[in-house]
């Protein structure tokens, strides 16, 4: 605001969101180039991105179905972003020589959107009366950026107020000459991609997805009570996040199945079932076979989908770096299938 895009700011109506503003200051800076004292700061940002949101859209269909679902949702609000900035852009023309189409494009707004996307700290601000009436969390914070994640560190980052500085502070040492870590938050593989354009090797949060789809497909197409539990299911939040992870297939996951495996004479019981008790042997047999079952596809499918990538990545080198990262995130899920398929095969030998 104390720049010189204050009083364009402070006069627009309606008032832009402190989101818009900030992507409109960095891609004014840009343009500036060495005129810019933040040129130090704006060397260091990628030139691109490798959110799925910057993906071409064939390397996007490669994407897990539930990722490329919330990349949509992003694209929609980086769309309603562009689309709703055009009149306050325009009015930006006295401060540029050239076009301000050619300066604030999709492209360019795009690029700022993504860096404050992957690289803002939360740091809640009060309301100001120069913009949109939505929360004012957003900041760029120079160098601290430069921190790389990693899920095996457990930090404390706030800004203090006394100190008027953003601190982390981390619950473990550094040795000299190590490269310091944060870490983001305790993130899956699809979620560290959507949101910061990378997928961690071994994530202890990492999982596979099972939508509600996936599992009425291998359920018996004639149970009457099928609606019944599916309603019961969404009742009590377990018809999403439902995955295979590192310890197999999660507690949610089995308990919505031993739900929807329950037998006519059994569905009565289907409060015990939230609640860990075992039904009956039979109940825990069917729901092990069909975890199973989706575990079997889902590693065929994986596998079908890496020998796909390798083929693109040989047709086509321009898109080698985003279907390299394609490639690692789908290595990841197999693993994780893999160690599943072992845990459930223990877990299927109780039930002969």
């Amino acid at each position: 605001m104390r720049s010189y895009l204050g009083p364009y700011i402070a006069k627009w109506r309606p008032r832009p969101s402190p989101l818009l503003a900030l992507c409109t200051f960095l891609v004014s800076e840009r343009h500036a180039g060495s005129r810019s004292p933040w040129k130090p700061y704006l060397d260091t940002l990628p030139k691109a991105y490798t959110c799925p949101v910057c993906l071409e859209p064939a390397v996007l269909g490669l994407l897990p179905k539930p990722l490329q679902a919330k990349t949509e949702e992003q694209k929609a609000r980086v769309q309603e972003l562009w689309a709703s900035s055009r009149g306050f852009l325009s009015s930006l023309q006295p401060l540029f020589a050239e076009a301000v189409d050619s300066v604030f494009s999709r492209g360019a707004l795009l690029w700022a959107w993504c860096t404050v996307n992957t690289r803002a700290v939360y740091w809640e601000r009060p309301p100001s009366p120069c913009f949109a009436a939505e929360p004012d969390t957003c900041a760029l914070a120079p160098y601290l950026d430069l921190l790389n994640h990693s899920p095996d560190v457990q930090v404390k980052a706030a800004f203090n107020e006394e100190t008027r500085c953003y601190e982390i502070r981390a619950a473990s040492s550094c040795r000299k000459y190590e490269e310091v870590f944060i870490c983001y938050g305790p993130h899956d593989n699809h979620r560290l991609l959507l949101e910061y354009g990378f997928v961690s090797a071994r994530n202890p949060h990492a999982c596979v997805y099972v939508s509600k789809d996936i599992l009425i497909k291998y359920l018996p197409p004639a149970d009457k009570q099928m609606n019944k539990k599916i309603s019961i299911l969404k009742d009590h939040d377990l018809i999403e996040n439902l995955t295979f992870g590192w310890d197999g297939p999660s507690w949610r996951l089995l308990t919505a199945l031993k739900l929807l495996c329950l037998g006519a004479q059994e569905f009565l019981c289907w409060k015990k079932v939230l609640l860990g008790e075992t039904i009956s042997d039979l109940n825990e047999k069917i729901s092990l076979d069909i975890a199973q079952q989706i575990c079997l596809c889902f590693t065929e499918e994986t596998n079908a989908t890496l020998q796909k990538v390798s083929r693109m990545k040989d047709e086509d080198a321009a898109w080698s770096g985003q279907l390299t990262l394609v490639e690692a995130l789908w290595t990841e899920e197999l693993k994780i299938l893999q160690v599943s398929a072992e845990v459930l095969a223990r877990s299927r030998a109780a039930f002969p």
